[in-house]
């Protein structure tokens, strides 16, 4: 089954959504309505009646995410931190904000602001023949989409100046030694490997999975003891869940749990 939104659509397997970013003509270029229909198929996925319990987000055809599409309004240099705040950033925080595991399939480029979606996956898996690159130097902006935040955190300050200020390619092979990604298989693999990784998030305790990706997001701002504290009332919620006591019971029963996401 697949619903349609505007640049964007979304497919139904069994309980995992595939997001995928539907302007191959230029490689899913991020324009304002390629990003305003991929919200819009999270509000989709997101609906409390979907049955959807993870996500998979890629691109269609030979891309990722090329970056910023510059040829449309909103996309353009001018005013270009309008739309980051406007356009970009509130996608970025959906991202984070999800309720549900999200799991990035990469194929091809993943540039600019496209690298930025990318690494918001839980688990970012990347076909051989992808890339990342942080391309803003090239036209002269500064690094965005959160990447100046995140990359340190995943590869060190001294990689993410490199990656930013010479704006060279990162195949997926060296963006995966390096930390960066999770997972790199044939780019024939990519979406089979992605969509078993998402079955078995989905499959999972959801609601203590959607918590403990919020924990990690918090966990850099945080002192120890405010993580430890932000643990425990984390721990108070999932102990309440009926995940918790299915889990808890086939422990006890040897057997495997069948969590329900509530």
């Amino acid at each position: 089954m697949r619903k349609d939104f505007e640049r964007a659509y979304v497919t139904q397997h069994g309980n995992v959504a595939v997001l995928t970013l539907n302007h191959p003509e230029v490689m899913n270029a991020a324009s304002p309505t390629l990003v305003h229909g991929a919200a819009a198929a999270l509000n989709h996925i997101e609906a409390a009646d979907s049955g959807f319990r993870a996500i998979v987000l890629t691109g269609e055809g030979r891309g990722f995410c090329s970056g910023a599409n510059l040829s449309e309004r909103g996309g353009a240099t001018q005013g270009a931190g309008h739309a980051l705040e406007t356009v970009f950033h509130p996608f970025l925080r959906r991202l984070r904000d999800c309720r549900m595991p999200i799991i990035t399939a990469v194929n091809g480029a993943a540039a600019g602001v496209g690298m930025s979606i990318a690494l918001m996956g839980d688990l970012v898996v990347a076909a051989k023949s992808a890339y990342f690159l942080q391309a803003f130097a090239r036209i002269g902006l500064v690094p965005d989409g959160g990447s100046t935040w995140l990359l340190p955190r995943l590869i060190g300050l001294a990689r993410a100046k490199e990656l930013s200020l010479l704006a060279e390619r990162l195949p997926a092979e060296i963006a995966l030694q390096w930390g960066l990604i999770n997972r790199v298989v044939d780019d024939a693999a990519l979406m089979p490997e992605a969509l078993k990784l998402a079955e078995k998030l989905a499959n999972g305790p959801t609601v203590a999975l959607s918590t403990a990706r919020k924990l990690y997001w918090e966990s850099p701002i945080n002192t120890y003891e405010e993580q430890l504290d932000l643990e425990r009332r984390s721990q108070e919620q999932a102990g309440r869940t009926e995940d918790f006591m299915e889990g808890v019971a086939a422990f006890l029963q040897k057997r495997e749990a069948k969590f329900k996401g509530k």
